[in-house]
């Protein structure tokens, strides 16, 4: 250097050490990630995040009657990671919400929130208005974001039961703080080396825009789009018939059907066994058919049913049913899980003045409960039950 002016072989020297260390640096960066197009196709990855929608979206509605917030989750984003780099992942403590499946599937969901987005839905679950919440979850915080969860993941294996067309019944979520860095609680993480990470945009009203990440193993992502891609079609396997049994000339039997008759009046058949005959008397009597004609009322009847069209009448949806004993409802407590004796998936009974007339599926409409009727008694069988 002279005069205080660099020469261009230093300035050639000093582009070319910046360019190395960039290198370095994106190297050192991008080596903790994976790719995730090596683990799972285009297809795998859609169909992954089209579960998600489907069951996060009842999980949504779910929540939003919880919390009395309107609850938007968004299109999940589905990357790859390796187990020894989730502290990268989850530097912070975060609250871990486990999973098990007792019926479908075999293994867990991971869920992982922020510690202040749960402490705002505690806040919320316990009247507060979310804006001031605590800093430190305590146990009734945990508890509040417990039933929350548990809400939630109940409506999505319902939707998954759906989806799967079989039934998924899961454990009540395991809810605690998790902190990777210094080892706390993660005896929720997957033993597998390589997880998948769903994440979904979770937005609460104004107070929560943050994201809620499902972490579950590669092998178990598989068997989710396996099961869903590729199901088991058990009831469309056609029967298999039993092999004509073979029969010498001597035990063939030769049957001479009696030919077709409208009379009442009796039939003589006439059967060869063996070389000898027989004689068998058959009653032969014209078949009845039930008719597949609406009723016919009359006059006096249509006036009389159209003076009633008007009267309004009770309707009620059943979703199931069950017994308890006096000892079992007083036990009864905030988070108590009634079982039905209806499977997750199955028609809800439609009644009109306690009356069968129709059944149906759950639908939401405009964050509102409904039903669409899927099966409906014959008319003559509603006016009957209108009795």
């Amino acid at each position: 250097m002279s005069d205080g002016m660099l020469s261009q072989e230093e300035i050639n020297a000093l582009l070319n050490g910046m360019g190395t260390d960039d290198a370095e640096a994106d190297s050192s960066s991008g080596s903790n990630e994976l790719d995730v197009n090596e683990y799972l196709t285009d297809m795998e990855r859609d169909t992954l995040g089209e579960i998600g929608n489907i069951s996060f979206g009842s999980s949504a509605t779910a929540l939003s009657s919880l919390l009395n917030q309107k609850v938007d989750i968004t299109t999940p984003e589905v990357t790859v990671v390796e187990k020894k780099h989730l502290e990268q992942e989850f530097p912070r403590p975060h609250v871990a919400v486990q999973v098990e499946y007792t019926e479908g599937f075999e293994g867990s969901n991971l869920f992982m929130i922020k510690t202040t987005d749960a402490a705002i839905i505690a806040d919320l679950m316990l009247g507060g208005d979310g804006t001031n919440p605590m800093e430190d979850l305590t146990d009734m915080h945990i508890s509040a974001v417990q039933e929350a969860m548990n809400q939630m993941m109940g409506s999505a294996s319902t939707s998954m039961s759906t989806l799967f067309n079989m039934k998924i019944d899961i454990s009540p979520p395991s809810v605690d703080v998790m902190d990777i860095k210094n080892g706390e609680n993660t005896e929720y993480v997957p033993t597998e080396e390589v997880l998948v990470k769903i994440s979904f945009q979770l937005q609460v009203g104004d107070l929560i825009d943050s994201k809620i990440m499902q972490i579950v193993s590669l092998p178990f992502a598989k068997k989710f789009i396996e099961n869903l891609t590729n199901p088991e079609e058990e009831i469309s396997k056609p029967e298999e018939k039993p092999a004509p049994e073979v029969i010498s000339q001597q035990e063939k039997v030769q049957v001479t059907p009696p030919q077709p008759s409208y009379t009442s009046a009796p039939r003589e058949s006439t059967q060869h066994v063996g070389g000898m005959s027989g004689r068998a008397s058959t009653n032969i009597q014209p078949a009845a058919f039930e008719s597949f004609d609406q009723p016919q009322l009359s006059s006096t009847q249509t006036g009389n049913l159209d003076m009633l069209l008007d009267i309004p009448l009770n309707v009620k949806v059943e979703l199931g049913r069950t017994t308890k004993s006096i000892r079992d409802i007083l036990e009864f407590t905030q988070g108590s899980i009634i079982e039905l004796d209806k499977l997750a998936g199955e028609p809800v009974d439609i009644l009109v003045n306690e009356k069968l007339i129709a059944k149906g599926e759950v639908v939401v409409i405009d964050e509102n409960f409904g039903v669409r009727v899927t099966d409906i008694v014959s008319q003559a069988e509603r006016i009957r039950n209108l009795n």
